[in-house]
C-alpha cells in the first residue's frame, strides 16, 4: 500500500508539473523591445499612389501583417511636429500636455520661446514643458529605472518630446555643425554609439561630396502628381550655411536614423531581457527644403522610395537580432502637410489677406475709443492677440468683457471665419469647438484665437509670416506589427490619442498620467 501510495503521488506531482509547462508556454510576454516610429507628414494617398515602387518588406509587408487602423486623426486643430509627437507619446492634446506648437510667445517676455528651451537652463535643450508624463516615464516608473529608453529623429524637438522627461538620451542632427548631438538633460556623456556614427558617418563628413538623385530610375520619371511640363530627374548637392538644415528635410536623412536605431539597439543591448525597453524614432516623409509641392514633385517621390527600403531595413534586422515575437513596432504619422502657397485670385476663387498686426492696432483704437488711451493690446503672434491684463485690471476691466468685445469687433473683418476667445476655449462644452479647445493650453496661447477663412491668407506685416488658411484633411494610418499582433484593416476612425495607452497596455503598464482613452485593442 505504502508504495502505491508514493506512485499515486508521484503521478499527482508529474501531473501538476505537466499542467504548469503547458500554462507557462502559453503566457504571452510583454514585448522586449517596443519601437515607436513617428514619420514627418506621412500620407496615406500618397502610399498608396507609390505603393507599385515599394518592395515587399516595408509598407507592404506592414500592411499586409499588421494591425492597421486605416481612418486615424489628432483630436485637435492646428497640428504641427511638436504637439502630434506629443499628443502620441502622452496620449493627451495640447490642452494637457500644454506643448501647442514648435514655438510660442512668451506671456512675460512677449519672445518666442522654443517647444524644448529649458528657460532655467539656457543652451541645454528639454522636456521640461512637456506637463504630464510620456509613455517611457511610465515605463522607466514600472520598471525601477531599468528600462532603457532613447530616442532619434532629425530635429530637437521630435527628439526631446518624444523621449519625454527620464530617458536614457535623445539625438538629432545639428542645424550648422551637422553632427548628431545630445543633451545633459538626460545624461553628461554622448553614448559610443553616437560618438562613432559622427566619426565615420556624421552630415559634416560626406556633406560636401554628397549628391540626393533618384534611387530608380521610374520615380525620376514618373509622375504621380498633374502633369505641368516635363518633369526632369533632379539631382541635389548641399552647399552653403543651410546646408545640414536641407540635408535634414532630404530622403538620405531616414538612412542616418536607421544606422543610429540598429547602432543603438547593439551598443545599449536594447531588448536582450525581459524588461522591456522602448526606442522612439522620427522619419521624414515632407517636401524637400519645405518648397511647394509643384517644385519637388519627384523629390517627394523618391522619398517615399527611400522610406520603404529604410523601414524594410530596420524590421529585417531588428526581428533578426532579437526574434520577431519580442519586437513590436507602432508607427503613425504626424498628420499634417507643410503650407502650400496658391494662386487663387487668379482662378477667380475667394481670398484675400487678413493682416493680423493691422487687425490688432485698431482693437487697440478701438479699446481707446471704450475706455480712453491705452496699450490694451500687448502684441500679436500667429494667429492670435494677447490682451494687455495690468492695463485691464488697473482700469477694472474684466477679461470677460474686453475678449467678448475684441470677439465682436474682430469677426467684421475681411477674411475672419471664426473668433475665440480663451474664456470661451476654457468652457471646453461646446462639441463645435472641441477640437480647437483641444489644441489650446492657458499658459501659451493668446487671449483671442481668429480662424482665417479657407483660402484667405494670413499676413504679419511686422515679422513677414504669410500662412495659407486651409481646412484640408491629411489621411494617414496607425499601424501595430510585430510581437504577435493578428494582422487586421479597421476602417473605423480613430485617433492618436489611443496610441500610448495600447503601447501600456502591450507592456503591462500604466498609460500615461493625464491619459484617460482607451486602447486601440
Amino acid at each position: 500500500m505504502r508504495n502505491r501510495y508514493i506512485y499515486i503521488t508521484l503521478l499527482a506531482v508529474l501531473g501538476l508539473n505537466a499542467e504548469e509547462a503547458d500554462a507557462q508556454d502559453s503566457i504571452k510576454y510583454a514585448p522586449r523591445l517596443v519601437v515607436n516610429i513617428t514619420i514627418d507628414q506621412l500620407r496615406t494617398d500618397y502610399l498608396e499612389a507609390f505603393a507599385p515602387v515599394f518592395g515587399n518588406d516595408g509598407f507592404k509587408r506592414l500592411f499586409r501583417e499588421g494591425l492597421v487602423f486605416e481612418n486615424a486623426s489628432y483630436p485637435f486643430t492646428k497640428t504641427d511636429r511638436a504637439s502630434a509627437i506629443s499628443s502620441v507619446v502622452t496620449g493627451v492634446s495640447p490642452y494637457y500636455h500644454s506643448i501647442v506648437g514648435e514655438k510660442w510667445l512668451d506671456k512675460e517676455t512677449l519672445r518666442p520661446v522654443s517647444c524644448t528651451e529649458d528657460l532655467k537652463a539656457p543652451g541645454m535643450p528639454s522636456a521640461c514643458q512637456l506637463m504630464v508624463s510620456t509613455i517611457g516615464d511610465e515605463l522607466k516608473v514600472a520598471t525601477g529605472g531599468m528600462a532603457k529608453i532613447f530616442a532619434i529623429a532629425p530635429t530637437v524637438d521630435a527628439a526631446v518630446l518624444s523621449a519625454g522627461h527620464a530617458a536614457d538620451g535623445a539625438f538629432w542632427l545639428d542645424d550648422w555643425r551637422g553632427f548628431w548631438n545630445g543633451t545633459k538633460y538626460y545624461s553628461n556623456n554622448i553614448p559610443s554609439f553616437i560618438q562613432g556614427f559622427n566619426e565615420l558617418n556624421a552630415a559634416s563628413k560626406k556633406i560636401d561630396n554628397l549628391e540626393w538623385q533618384p534611387a530608380l530610375e521610374v520615380t525620376g520619371t514618373f509622375n504621380y502628381y498633374q502633369h505641368i511640363g516635363n518633369q526632369k530627374p533632379f539631382k541635389h548637392t548641399f552647399k552653403g550655411e543651410r546646408k545640414f538644415i536641407e540635408y535634414k528635410t532630404s530622403a538620405l536623412i531616414n538612412s542616418d536614423i536607421t544606422d543610429i536605431a540598429q547602432q543603438c539597439v547593439t551598443s545599449e543591448t536594447l531588448g536582450y531581457d525581459r524588461v522591456t525597453d522602448l526606442l522612439c524614432l522620427t522619419y521624414y516623409a515632407g517636401n524637400f527644403n519645405h518648397l511647394a509641392m509643384t517644385d519637388c514633385q519627384m523629390e517627394l517621390q523618391d522619398t517615399y522610395l527611400r522610406l520603404d527600403r529604410e523601414l524594410a531595413r530596420l524590421i529585417k534586422t531588428l526581428e533578426d537580432k532579437l526574434g520577431a515575437q519580442h519586437v513590436l513596432f507602432v508607427l503613425t504619422s504626424t498628420g499634417y502637410s507643410d503650407t502650400e502657397s496658391a494662386d487663387y485670385g487668379k482662378y477667380r476663387v475667394p481670398t484675400g489677406t487678413f493682416y493680423i498686426n493691422r487687425t490688432a492696432n485698431l482693437l487697440n483704437m478701438y479699446f481707446g475709443a471704450v475706455w480712453g488711451q491705452g496699450r490694451y493690446v500687448e502684441t500679436c503672434y500667429g494667429n492670435e492677440i494677447y490682451l494687455n491684463h495690468k492695463l485691464l485690471e488697473s482700469k477694472r476691466i474684466s477679461l470677460t468683457d474686453a475678449t467678448q468685445r475684441a470677439q465682436e469687433f474682430i469677426s467684421q473683418v475681411s477674411g475672419v471665419a471664426n473668433v475665440y476667445t480663451f474664456i470661451q476655449l476654457l468652457g471646453g462644452n461646446n462639441q463645435q469647438i472641441y477640437k480647437i479647445r483641444n489644441g489650446f493650453n492657458p499658459e501659451h496661447n493668446g487671449d483671442i484665437l481668429i480662424e482665417v477663412s479657407p483660402g484667405w491668407q494670413l499676413q504679419n506685416e511686422t515679422n513677414q509670416e504669410k500662412i495659407l488658411s486651409r481646412a484640408s484633411f491629411t489621411q494617414f494610418p496607425i499601424i501595430i506589427y510585430g510581437a504577435g499582433t493578428k494582422a487586421e484593416r479597421v476602417t473605423t476612425p480613430v485617433t492618436t490619442d489611443r496610441i500610448a495607452p495600447t503601447i501600456a497596455k502591450s507592456i503591462r503598464i500604466r498609460a500615461p498620467n493625464a491619459c484617460s482613452s482607451e486602447p486601440l485593442f
